[in-house]
């Protein structure tokens, strides 16, 4: 416990100087007015300090959720109670965790609140935090301060908290999205039934009706029936799905006030979702400059749980991705015709050009779809009405590596790859709806 002058008493304290100055020089009898000053603010001091709610009877209570999601909101509750009573306010910091405040430091105020329990008075703060990074948040130690009585002294006591917070990746949108969509398409392959029309396998034939595609009329069939029938086809099912996250450096920066590799992470366990419900296989990726984890493959919503794990556990890495490594051992697990979705992000031509090589390798036996998030900042830049000089140089740089990053997804694009470029606030759905149109296709 802590007990130290206010700005009040400083105050008082300057102020009472060059009066008991003017005053000894005037009638220098009057030299014990400055001491006596000096005397009646220590008294006072006391008197503050002791009068009032005392710190050493206040017990702190944090109320903190066990597991949150990157990017969630959630609410940090702090009781201090005491049986000999709290003062009507109270200032409250906090040391905590990056991921929940820049520069580690959490502040607010408390009120006093009556508890239900015995009806005690309390000290209460609710404080709206969100985690902008994956990992284990911990929230150190506690300062609650107040004034006295007189304002002249600070009370002021610390407390360890030692609380932690499991920051995960969000299943926010898993549930919001998922159920969206879910609804939007409720059509289309959500329970196990046969469904005839767009697809990959022969189901049957049928008379040719308006609306059909005219490729799939059979022309053989239809000769010998004197009139036109059409294949129809059935939507494949049980196909291999991998969700591969780059978690390089570049995908470590923030766009949104979010790491890249977080949205990514909260698109694929979507993107997850989905595949299962959809009863295909779905595995997770993750690589860097080497790669760091391969899951099974999972075919049934049961298994979810173990893909959320193991997302949770894709780190931060401050270096390059190694894409001839990554995708040439993912090339090397994989027996079969798979969907690979690629999370990733490139700046320019040069870097990228061995993520194209390790691509037109993997093309050539699988479906490969890149997802990019769209950068706003360099099209902000480019847009951007010039003011000075230094403002025609930032944009023709911004313009000059939009064309490399357009370069980039062109030769991907002739290699036979497709990819997504979306803003940061639609990946989630993007990413669904570009799967669920490959699924339509039946190009699998």
């Amino acid at each position: 416990m802590w007990l130290y002058p206010t700005r009040l008493t400083i105050l008082l304290l300057l102020a009472g100087a060059p009066v008991a100055l003017v005053l000894g020089l005037m009638r220098p009898e009057l030299w014990l007015v400055a001491p006596g000053w000096i005397g009646f603010l220590v008294a006072c001091l006391l008197i503050d300090g002791l009068a009032g709610a005392n710190p050493r009877s206040l017990a702190l209570e944090t109320r903190v959720p066990h597991q949150i999601g990157v990017g969630d909101a959630f609410d940090l509750m702090l009781i201090a109670a005491s049986e000999r009573g709290v003062p009507r306010r109270a200032e409250i910091a906090l040391a905590a965790d990056e991921r929940l405040a820049i520069g580690g430091r959490l502040a607010g105020e408390m009120h006093a609140a009556e508890r239900a329990e015995g009806k005690r008075q309390a000290l209460v703060a609710t404080l709206a935090l969100s985690a902008s990074r994956r990992g284990k948040a911990v929230i150190d130690t506690a300062w609650i301060r107040w004034r006295g009585p007189l304002g002249l002294v600070w009370k002021q006591r610390k407390f360890a908290v030692d609380s932690s917070i499991a920051v995960v990746p969000s299943l926010r949108a898993v549930t919001e999205e998922g159920r969206r969509l879910f609804q939007r398409n409720s059509w289309f392959g959500l329970r196990q039934q046969r469904i005839r029309g767009e697809g990959a396998e022969f189901e049957a034939l049928a008379e040719y009706q308006a609306g059909m595609d005219r490729r799939a009329i059979d022309w053989n069939a239809s000769a010998r029936h004197v009139k036109l029938f059409a294949k129809e086809y059935r939507v494949e099912r049980d196909n291999r799905v991998v969700l591969a996250i780059d978690a390089g450096r570049t995908m470590a920066e923030p766009v949104g006030g979010m790491p890249r590799v977080d949205r990514a992470v909260s698109a694929a366990l979507l993107l997850a979702y989905v595949g299962l419900k959809m009863n295909d296989r779905v595995s997770l990726f993750s690589f860097a400059a080497k790669p760091q984890a391969m899951t099974p493959a999972y075919m049934h919503t049961q298994d979810f749980p173990a893909l959320q794990r193991a997302a949770s556990l894709i780190d931060y890495a401050p270096v390059e991705s190694n894409f001839t490594l990554a995708l040439t051992t993912l090339s090397a697990q994989l027996n079969r015709r798979s969907l690979i979705v690629l999370f990733t992000e490139f700046t320019d031509a040069t870097s990228a050009d061995l993520m194209i090589r390790a691509a037109g390798r993997l093309v050539k036996k699988h479906r490969l779809l890149f997802v990019v998030l769209k950068d706003e900042e360099l099209e902000t830049e480019e847009r951007r009405r010039p003011e000075s000089a230094a403002d025609i140089t930032r944009s023709n740089v911004a313009a000059a590596m939009l064309r490399d990053r357009q370069l980039v997804i062109a030769r991907l694009q002739r290699l036979g790859a497709d990819v997504l470029e979306v803003p940061a606030d639609a990946m989630t759905a993007g990413v669904v709806d570009a799967y669920l149109g490959i699924k339509r296709e039946g190009s699998l």
